[in-house]
């Protein structure tokens, strides 16, 4: 398949590359300084998202789309002073963009990771998260309910896709996948919604459905007569 991620370059937009090309899949990488990525079946294409001009001619000829916008900078600083080198809105407006690219040009796979706490899992939420995003978070928490209103009134065939907090080790593992807003835990590895990003592009079986991931850390059950 021919694959575009945007937002290529944070830290789920890289594992969700490094996932597509290890499995065969060509992909074309799309943010601000994605020409770094290299390597066999990724093409690095410098720019912005939320601009039309550059994201409708690279939405034609894919097979699917992947969507792990977000603002990488210091949280603190984003809540007092305002983002410095991204929208504050990249999440609704790259993914407003990136649809009605997709519906100009027929593609229908849409894979856009969210947030846990987002939508219908804003209740389930830790009271000590709810805190943060009240106090922290506010405003990117806000454009990213926007980004899934978007997402669900698409047409598409979308994929909501919603992490708990992000860890940068490999967690072993699958995520625990839940579309009932369960979870395992409070982290989950920047590599296991990798890995879940590339299942949803490639098989059907949560299309039109928001899915909750989470690190399992229970130990998997030692088999009978292994002691």
């Amino acid at each position: 398949m021919h694959v575009l991620v945007v937002g290529a370059t944070g830290g789920s937009g890289r594992a969700a590359v490094t996932e597509l090309t290890a499995r065969g899949h060509t992909v074309t990488a799309l943010s601000r300084h994605a020409s770094a990525l290299t390597g066999p079946g990724v093409r690095g294409v410098d720019g912005d998202a939320t601009d039309a001009a550059t994201v409708d001619p690279l939405v034609a000829g894919h097979d699917a789309v992947v969507v792990t916008l977000g603002i990488s900078e210091d949280p603190v600083r984003v809540r007092l002073r305002g983002p410095a080198r991204t929208a504050a809105d990249v999440r609704s407006r790259g993914t407003r963009t990136v649809v009605a690219a997709m519906t100009r040009h027929g593609v229908r796979r849409l894979v856009v990771q969210t947030s846990y706490g987002v939508g219908a899992t804003r209740p389930l939420l830790p009271v000590s998260t709810r805190v943060v995003f009240a106090l922290l978070l506010a405003p990117q928490i806000a454009d990213t309910q926007t980004q899934a209103r978007i997402v669900h009134a698409s047409g598409l065939d979308w994929v909501e896709v919603q992490p708990v907090n992000l860890v940068d080790i490999d967690l072993p593992g699958p995520a625990f996948a839940s579309v009932t807003g369960d979870r395992r835990g409070m982290t989950v590895s920047r590599a296991q919604v990798g890995r879940f990003l590339a299942d949803a592009v490639q098989d059907d079986a949560h299309v039109g459905r928001t899915v909750s991931l989470s690190h399992d850390p229970a130990p998997a059950p030692v088999p009978h007569g292994a002691r």
